[in-house]
């Protein structure tokens, strides 16, 4: 990287930074131990600057996949300043500069360009300037203009705040510039970071080939919930990312609480059927590429199998939207109840045969994917 396009402000503050706390932290613990109060403290902030950073610059203003009021609109820009990651408007524009040109030359953080470059190296780089074109909605949002004029001026003010109410609770100023405020910055910007790097690396893509984007629990328990990858990059728009009940997703459960209380409106969520097609669809092409290397199995049958089970869900899943559009039609329309009573009858018995060959579906990707290939 020569020297005309080094970010000298941003990749000094973060080389150095990094260098110095991980040289004196040892020293700290060495002479002192921080109090269960200062470390409960600690993780409050990391998962208010956290999800202030996967709520509200990702979710929020980079996608667009819900709506909010000021007030909250306020309050994740606030946390979001603390987290020093810059302004949402520059996050935001980078992340759809991203999804637009995965794992192109194109994609600011492209995992092909090494993991390190993704995980670090890329904000080392001297940025482009901001094309109004990619972000028109936030280019017109006052707040976000004002967060990323003063955007310096925010995180120094936010971060300085913190260290001061931390430090006067607790008596312990020492450990609230360490932990609070230096160790939280430092743990969540790495965990941010995975999301552009172990999320593009480790993991299993049930809903793209294609892309470097992966799914991996593990990823979500260090990301707020952002290491369901692969689903995000097929459905970016959708404010969850874990979209089972099991997924550790906090970021959708707090999007999901605070649209029960009124706060946020408008959530923007893929339908099942559309979601369960897809994931079909992609599966069906590794299962058939899969069985290409199985010496011991009859392919013709077992390719038969995948191709009629796999296009009898597709077409019961096609099936199912149509009577639910005839329902819904039904039901403006002012239809009789009988009408209502046949159609909804009718979708009924399609989703118990649809969960049916659904299992089946499940149970012969296992079978497939659990035999042993011929090994060269």
């Amino acid at each position: 990287m020569s020297g005309k396009n080094f970010n000298w402000g941003p990749g000094l503050f973060l080389i150095i930074y990094q260098i110095c706390l991980l040289i004196s932290l040892p020293f700290y613990f060495y002479y002192n131990t921080p109090s269960w109060s200062l470390i409960a403290i600690s993780i409050v902030l990391l998962y208010l600057t956290g999800l202030s950073i996967t709520a509200g610059y990702h979710r929020y203003y980079a996608h667009r996949s819900y709506r909010t009021n000021t007030v909250i609109e306020g309050i994740l820009l606030f946390f979001g300043s603390m987290a020093v990651q810059g302004s949402a408007l520059r996050w935001a524009y980078d992340h759809r500069l991203h999804h637009a040109h995965v794992d192109t030359d194109e994609d600011p953080y492209s995992i092909n360009k090494g993991f390190w470059y993704a995980h670090f190296m890329w904000m080392l780089e001297k940025p482009n300037k901001i094309e109004s074109k990619v972000v028109p909605d936030l280019m017109k949002n006052r707040f976000v203009q004002f967060q990323h004029r003063y955007d310096v001026l925010l995180m120094i003010a936010t971060n300085v705040l913190v260290f001061l109410i931390v430090g006067w609770l607790l008596n312990d100023y020492l450990g609230a510039f360490f932990i609070a405020c230096m160790t939280r910055i430092f743990a969540l910007h790495h965990f941010t970071w995975f999301i552009n790097s172990l999320a593009h690396t480790w993991g299993d893509k049930p809903f793209c080939q294609e892309q470097s984007a992966v799914n991996n629990y593990v990823i979500a328990l260090l990301t707020f919930g952002e290491g369901y990858h692969n689903f995000h990059h097929v459905f970016a728009n959708d404010y969850r990312n874990g979209i089972r009940w099991y997924h550790f997703d906090p970021t959708k459960w707090l999007i999901w609480s605070l649209h029960k209380m009124g706060l946020v409106h408008g959530l923007k969520r893929m339908d099942p059927y559309t979601i369960k097609k897809r994931m079909v669809l992609e599966r069906k092409e590794l299962l058939l590429d899969r069985i290409c290397d199985l010496w011991y199995v009859k392919k013709e049958e077992l390719e038969k199998k995948i191709s009629e089970l796999s296009d009898r869900i597709v077409a019961q899943i096609a099936e199912a939207n149509q009577l639910r559009e005839q329902y819904y039609h039904a039901r403006r329309e002012g239809k009789e109840r009988q009408r209502l009573k046949e159609v909804k009858r009718e979708l009924s018995q399609l989703k118990r045969s649809l969960k049916e060959d659904w299992r089946s579906w499940t149970q012969l990707s296992r079978n497939i994917l659990s035999m042993k290939t011929l090994k060269v």
